[in-house]
């Protein structure tokens, strides 16, 4: 699966790529992330911001370099599903991260910045936007990493046979390890009995309360 990720600060991004589970889907060729940074496709007569029309504070990216830029990534990936990354759109869930990953499609991921992006965009593309929730971060980058995070993380393969165990942990609640009393102030925390009983039917029973 293909992802491109457009914006305007490469290195937010790229270090996240090198690690861990989504490092190990590049490497395998489970996923091909591509990274765009949009300044490369201002051109010279044009700025990637400008003032909003109608006044307001900050700035706002303009369409064109975001257009030119997702032209660029329909080169490879023509038949992309185009996000725009906004606090305003469709909340991201699960469901949404199954149903992406089950598809297969490539995914262009549009990470806003300052006071967002020209809403021309989302209409000339077609694009969906998505929110991770409902709050505001300083930009695009951290929810477009969280987007190839949660998809990649569903496609087969990607975390073998521990996949089913993983995805579970979303509705689990809480987990321990050794050892199996700690004790801080005079104060005994102990793990669960249940947990130590060996008991797998009880223990799957606690597990899904």
């Amino acid at each position: 699966m293909n992802f491109h990720i457009i914006t305007l600060f490469p290195k937010l991004v790229e270090p996240y790529l090198t690690e861990s589970i989504v490092a190990r889907a590049c490497r395998t060729g489970k996923i091909r992330v591509s990274v765009h940074d949009l300044k490369k496709y201002g051109g010279t007569r044009y700025r990637i911001d400008d003032r909003p029309y109608g006044g307001g504070p900050g700035m706002v990216i303009r369409a064109e370099p975001v257009l030119r830029a997702v032209a660029m990534a329909k080169r490879r990936a023509p038949k992309a599903r185009v996000v725009v990354l906004s606090p305003g759109g469709k909340e991201f869930t699960n469901k949404i991260a199954e149903r992406w990953a089950k598809q297969g499609a490539s995914l262009i991921l549009i990470a806003g910045r300052y006071e967002g992006i020209d809403a021309r965009v989302k209409k000339i593309l077609k694009a969906e936007e998505i929110s991770i929730g409902n709050y505001t971060v300083t930009g695009g980058e951290l929810p477009a990493l969280i987007i190839l995070d949660a998809v990649t993380r569903r496609l087969p393969g990607v975390l073998g046979d521990d996949q089913s165990i993983e995805e579970r942990r979303v509705a689990s609640h809480e987990v321990y390890t050794r050892p199996e009393v700690i004790t801080v102030k005079k104060r005994n925390y102990r793990v669960p009995k249940v947990l130590l009983s060996g008991h797998h039917k009880k223990i799957d029973t606690y597990r899904a309360r």
